[in-house]
Protein backbone atom coordinates (compact mmCIF):
# COMPACT_ATOMS: atom_id res chain seq x y z
CA UNK A 1 0.00 0.00 0.00
CA UNK A 2 1.40 3.38 -0.96
CA UNK A 3 1.85 6.02 1.74
CA UNK A 4 1.83 9.78 1.54
CA UNK A 5 5.08 10.79 -0.16
CA UNK A 6 5.75 13.53 2.38
CA UNK A 7 4.82 11.82 5.63
CA UNK A 8 5.53 8.12 5.18
CA UNK A 9 8.33 6.13 6.77
CA UNK A 10 10.60 6.38 3.74
CA UNK A 11 10.08 10.11 3.24
CA UNK A 12 10.77 10.77 6.91
CA UNK A 13 14.00 8.77 6.91
CA UNK A 14 15.12 10.61 3.79
CA UNK A 15 14.33 14.01 5.34
CA UNK A 16 16.41 13.12 8.40
CA UNK A 17 19.25 11.84 6.22
CA UNK A 18 19.31 14.99 4.10
CA UNK A 19 19.33 17.35 7.05
CA UNK A 20 22.36 15.69 8.65
CA UNK A 21 25.57 17.48 7.70
CA UNK A 22 28.54 15.18 6.89
CA UNK A 23 30.69 17.26 9.23
CA UNK A 24 28.34 16.39 12.09
CA UNK A 25 29.35 12.75 11.82
CA UNK A 26 33.04 13.29 11.07
CA UNK A 27 32.85 13.00 7.28
CA UNK A 28 34.49 15.45 4.85
CA UNK A 29 32.00 17.77 3.15
CA UNK A 30 34.13 18.58 0.08
CA UNK A 31 33.30 21.11 -2.64
CA UNK A 32 32.50 18.44 -5.23
CA UNK A 33 29.87 16.85 -3.04
CA UNK A 34 26.45 16.89 -4.69
CA UNK A 35 24.38 15.07 -2.12
CA UNK A 36 22.35 17.07 0.40
CA UNK A 37 23.24 15.78 3.84
CA UNK A 38 24.41 12.18 4.07
CA UNK A 39 24.54 9.88 1.08
CA UNK A 40 22.56 6.65 1.27
CA UNK A 41 25.83 4.73 1.27
CA UNK A 42 27.05 6.72 4.26
CA UNK A 43 23.84 6.15 6.21
CA UNK A 44 23.93 2.44 5.38
CA UNK A 45 27.51 2.14 6.63
CA UNK A 46 26.79 4.02 9.85
CA UNK A 47 23.63 1.97 10.54
CA UNK A 48 25.15 -1.39 9.60
CA UNK A 49 22.60 -2.18 6.87
CA UNK A 50 22.89 -2.59 3.11
CA UNK A 51 22.57 0.33 0.72
CA UNK A 52 19.81 -1.58 -1.08
CA UNK A 53 17.81 -1.77 2.15
CA UNK A 54 18.12 2.00 2.70
CA UNK A 55 16.90 2.52 -0.88
CA UNK A 56 13.94 0.21 -0.34
CA UNK A 57 13.07 1.96 2.93
CA UNK A 58 13.11 5.40 1.35
CA UNK A 59 11.12 4.22 -1.67
CA UNK A 60 8.46 2.65 0.54
CA UNK A 61 9.18 -0.92 -0.59
CA UNK A 62 10.37 -1.92 2.89
CA UNK A 63 7.88 -0.84 5.55
CA UNK A 64 8.54 -3.04 8.58
CA UNK A 65 12.17 -2.73 9.75
CA UNK A 66 13.10 -4.67 12.87
CA UNK A 67 13.63 -3.01 16.25
CA UNK A 68 17.37 -3.58 15.88
CA UNK A 69 17.43 -1.80 12.52
CA UNK A 70 15.32 1.08 13.83
CA UNK A 71 17.68 1.49 16.80
CA UNK A 72 20.69 1.54 14.46
CA UNK A 73 19.03 4.07 12.15
CA UNK A 74 18.13 6.26 15.13
CA UNK A 75 21.75 6.39 16.26
CA UNK A 76 23.08 6.88 12.74
CA UNK A 77 20.66 9.73 12.08
CA UNK A 78 21.29 11.28 15.50
CA UNK A 79 17.60 11.51 16.28
CA UNK A 80 16.21 13.19 19.37
CA UNK A 81 14.15 11.06 21.76
CA UNK A 82 10.78 12.22 20.29
CA UNK A 83 12.10 11.59 16.75
CA UNK A 84 13.37 8.15 17.76
CA UNK A 85 10.00 7.27 19.26
CA UNK A 86 8.25 8.54 16.12
CA UNK A 87 10.44 6.29 13.96
CA UNK A 88 9.57 3.28 16.11
CA UNK A 89 5.86 3.99 15.84
CA UNK A 90 6.02 4.50 12.07
CA UNK A 91 7.68 1.08 11.85
CA UNK A 92 4.82 -0.42 13.88
CA UNK A 93 6.99 -0.91 16.96
CA UNK A 94 6.73 0.15 20.61
CA UNK A 95 9.34 2.84 21.48
CA UNK A 96 11.94 1.84 24.08
CA UNK A 97 11.28 2.99 27.62
CA UNK A 98 13.70 5.09 29.63
CA UNK A 99 14.89 3.34 32.77
CA UNK A 100 15.27 6.17 35.31
CA UNK A 101 13.20 9.22 36.12
CA UNK A 102 15.07 12.42 35.14
CA UNK A 103 15.70 14.91 37.94
CA UNK A 104 17.06 17.78 35.84
CA UNK A 105 15.23 20.97 34.86
CA UNK A 106 16.30 21.99 31.33
CA UNK A 107 18.00 25.43 31.19
CA UNK A 108 15.32 26.89 28.92
CA UNK A 109 12.53 25.78 31.25
CA UNK A 110 14.44 27.18 34.21
CA UNK A 111 14.75 30.59 32.52
CA UNK A 112 11.00 30.69 31.94
CA UNK A 113 10.27 29.69 35.54
CA UNK A 114 12.59 32.38 36.87
CA UNK A 115 10.33 34.98 35.22
CA UNK A 116 7.18 33.79 37.00
CA UNK A 117 7.74 35.96 40.04
CA UNK A 118 4.10 36.70 40.93
CA UNK A 119 2.96 33.08 41.24
CA UNK A 120 4.01 30.08 43.28
CA UNK A 121 5.84 27.49 41.15
CA UNK A 122 7.46 24.14 41.90
CA UNK A 123 8.84 21.40 39.67
CA UNK A 124 8.38 17.72 40.44
CA UNK A 125 9.85 14.63 38.80
CA UNK A 126 7.61 11.92 37.36
CA UNK A 127 7.31 10.32 40.82
CA UNK A 128 6.32 13.65 42.41
CA UNK A 129 9.77 14.16 43.92
CA UNK A 130 10.26 17.91 44.36
CA UNK A 131 13.35 19.13 42.50
CA UNK A 132 12.87 22.91 42.25
CA UNK A 133 10.71 25.69 43.70
CA UNK A 134 10.64 29.47 43.66
CA UNK A 135 10.34 31.94 46.54
CA UNK A 136 6.65 32.32 45.86
CA UNK A 137 6.08 28.64 46.54
CA UNK A 138 8.09 28.78 49.76
CA UNK A 139 6.20 31.88 50.92
CA UNK A 140 2.75 30.47 50.14
CA UNK A 141 3.02 26.75 50.90
CA UNK A 142 6.09 26.57 53.16
CA UNK A 143 9.85 26.36 52.70
CA UNK A 144 10.91 22.83 51.63
CA UNK A 145 14.63 23.49 52.22
CA UNK A 146 14.36 22.47 55.90
CA UNK A 147 13.12 19.02 54.88
CA UNK A 148 15.67 16.35 53.84
CA UNK A 149 15.69 16.00 50.03
CA UNK A 150 14.55 12.38 50.12
CA UNK A 151 11.38 13.41 51.99
CA UNK A 152 10.40 16.14 49.53
CA UNK A 153 7.82 14.08 47.74
CA UNK A 154 4.29 15.31 47.17
CA UNK A 155 2.81 11.80 47.13
CA UNK A 156 4.39 11.05 50.51
CA UNK A 157 3.04 14.37 51.78
CA UNK A 158 -0.41 13.56 50.49
CA UNK A 159 -0.48 9.97 51.77
CA UNK A 160 1.55 10.06 55.02
CA UNK A 161 2.92 6.81 56.37
CA UNK A 162 3.50 6.66 60.15
CA UNK A 163 5.37 9.45 61.92
CA UNK A 164 8.33 9.62 59.51
CA UNK A 165 6.60 11.72 56.89
CA UNK A 166 7.31 15.23 58.08
CA UNK A 167 6.15 16.83 54.85
CA UNK A 168 7.75 19.32 52.50
CA UNK A 169 6.92 22.57 54.26
CA UNK A 170 8.58 24.34 57.17
CA UNK A 171 5.29 25.13 58.90
CA UNK A 172 1.99 23.24 59.20
CA UNK A 173 0.20 24.67 56.17
CA UNK A 174 -3.12 22.91 55.67
CA UNK A 175 -4.13 22.34 52.05
CA UNK A 176 -7.71 21.28 51.46
CA UNK A 177 -8.03 18.90 48.51
CA UNK A 178 -10.72 16.73 47.07
CA UNK A 179 -10.85 12.94 46.77
CA UNK A 180 -10.66 13.49 43.01
CA UNK A 181 -7.23 15.01 43.49
CA UNK A 182 -6.09 11.97 45.50
CA UNK A 183 -7.12 9.67 42.65
CA UNK A 184 -5.39 11.92 40.12
CA UNK A 185 -2.07 11.62 41.95
CA UNK A 186 -2.33 7.84 42.30
CA UNK A 187 -3.31 7.32 38.67
CA UNK A 188 -0.46 9.60 37.60
CA UNK A 189 1.99 7.45 39.59
CA UNK A 190 0.67 4.32 37.92
CA UNK A 191 1.28 5.98 34.55
CA UNK A 192 4.84 6.71 35.67
CA UNK A 193 5.45 3.01 36.40
CA UNK A 194 4.77 2.28 32.75
CA UNK A 195 7.02 5.09 31.60
CA UNK A 196 9.91 4.25 33.98
CA UNK A 197 9.51 0.55 34.88
CA UNK A 198 13.09 0.14 36.12
CA UNK A 199 13.24 3.16 38.43
CA UNK A 200 14.07 1.95 41.95
CA UNK A 201 12.99 5.19 43.68
CA UNK A 202 9.55 4.99 42.12
CA UNK A 203 9.19 1.32 43.01
CA UNK A 204 10.14 2.02 46.63
CA UNK A 205 7.61 4.86 46.81
CA UNK A 206 4.78 2.62 45.56
CA UNK A 207 5.74 -0.14 48.02
CA UNK A 208 5.88 2.26 50.98
CA UNK A 209 2.57 3.96 50.22
CA UNK A 210 0.74 0.73 49.40
CA UNK A 211 1.88 -0.86 52.66
CA UNK A 212 1.50 2.21 54.88
CA UNK A 213 -1.46 4.21 53.57
CA UNK A 214 -4.89 2.53 53.38
CA UNK A 215 -6.19 5.39 51.21
CA UNK A 216 -3.37 5.01 48.71
CA UNK A 217 -3.69 1.21 48.69
CA UNK A 218 -7.42 1.45 47.97
CA UNK A 219 -6.95 3.90 45.13
CA UNK A 220 -3.99 1.97 43.73
CA UNK A 221 -6.11 -1.19 43.63
CA UNK A 222 -8.55 0.58 41.30
CA UNK A 223 -5.95 0.36 38.51
CA UNK A 224 -6.69 3.88 37.24
CA UNK A 225 -4.13 5.39 34.85
CA UNK A 226 -4.02 9.09 34.04
CA UNK A 227 -2.25 12.40 34.42
CA UNK A 228 -2.75 15.08 37.07
CA UNK A 229 -3.51 18.26 35.09
CA UNK A 230 -5.44 20.74 37.23
CA UNK A 231 -7.03 21.18 40.62
CA UNK A 232 -8.37 23.80 43.00
CA UNK A 233 -6.95 24.09 46.51
CA UNK A 234 -7.49 26.15 49.64
CA UNK A 235 -4.25 26.87 51.50
CA UNK A 236 -4.61 27.74 55.19
CA UNK A 237 -1.70 30.15 55.49
CA UNK A 238 -0.61 30.82 59.11
CA UNK A 239 -0.19 34.58 58.57
CA UNK A 240 -2.69 35.72 55.93
CA UNK A 241 -5.47 33.15 56.33
CA UNK A 242 -7.15 30.96 53.70
CA UNK A 243 -5.97 31.39 50.11
CA UNK A 244 -7.97 29.69 47.36
CA UNK A 245 -5.79 28.94 44.34
CA UNK A 246 -5.99 27.22 40.98
CA UNK A 247 -3.38 24.49 40.60
CA UNK A 248 -2.29 23.87 37.02
CA UNK A 249 0.15 21.09 36.17
CA UNK A 250 2.20 21.46 32.99
CA UNK A 251 4.13 18.37 31.91
CA UNK A 252 7.35 18.24 29.93
CA UNK A 253 6.74 15.48 27.42
CA UNK A 254 10.25 14.07 27.22
CA UNK A 255 11.04 13.65 30.91
CA UNK A 256 7.58 13.85 32.49
CA UNK A 257 8.65 16.79 34.66
CA UNK A 258 5.62 18.36 36.32
CA UNK A 259 5.57 22.14 36.56
CA UNK A 260 2.99 23.03 39.21
CA UNK A 261 1.71 26.63 39.15
CA UNK A 262 -0.48 28.06 41.92
CA UNK A 263 -2.38 31.25 41.12
CA UNK A 264 -5.45 33.08 42.44
CA UNK A 265 -8.32 34.66 40.53
CA UNK A 266 -7.24 38.19 39.51
CA UNK A 267 -8.85 40.94 41.56
CA UNK A 268 -10.14 38.58 44.23
CA UNK A 269 -9.53 38.71 47.97
CA UNK A 270 -7.60 35.48 47.57
CA UNK A 271 -5.20 37.13 45.13
CA UNK A 272 -4.59 39.90 47.67
CA UNK A 273 -3.85 37.34 50.39
CA UNK A 274 -1.59 35.43 48.02
CA UNK A 275 0.42 38.57 47.29
CA UNK A 276 0.82 39.14 51.03
CA UNK A 277 2.04 35.56 51.47
CA UNK A 278 4.51 35.93 48.60
CA UNK A 279 5.78 39.22 50.00
CA UNK A 280 6.19 37.67 53.45
CA UNK A 281 8.30 34.94 51.89
CA UNK A 282 10.52 37.45 50.10
CA UNK A 283 10.96 39.61 53.20
CA UNK A 284 11.96 36.64 55.33
CA UNK A 285 14.40 35.26 52.78
CA UNK A 286 12.37 32.08 52.36
CA UNK A 287 13.27 30.24 49.20
CA UNK A 288 16.89 31.31 48.92
CA UNK A 289 17.92 27.66 48.94
CA UNK A 290 16.20 26.85 45.68
CA UNK A 291 15.37 23.19 45.13
CA UNK A 292 17.58 20.16 45.00
CA UNK A 293 16.89 16.52 44.31
CA UNK A 294 18.15 13.59 46.37
CA UNK A 295 21.26 11.84 45.13
CA UNK A 296 20.42 8.90 42.89
CA UNK A 297 22.14 5.56 43.35
CA UNK A 298 22.57 3.98 39.94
Amino acid sequence: MATNAGTGLGATIRAWRERLSPSNVGLPSGRTRRAVGLRREELAERAGVSVDYVVRLEQGRATAPSAQVVASLSRALRLTVPERDHLYRMAGLVPPRDELIPDDVPPGVRRVLDRLGDVAVAVFAADWQMIWWNRGWAGLVGDPSTTPPERRNFARERFPVGSDDTGIASWPVVVRNSARSDLAIVSDLRRATGRFPEDARLAELIRDLTAGSPTFARLWASGAVGAHREDRKTIEHPEVGPVEVDCDVLTDGDSDLKIVILSAVPGSAHEARMRLALAAGLDSGIGLNIGSAPTRTL
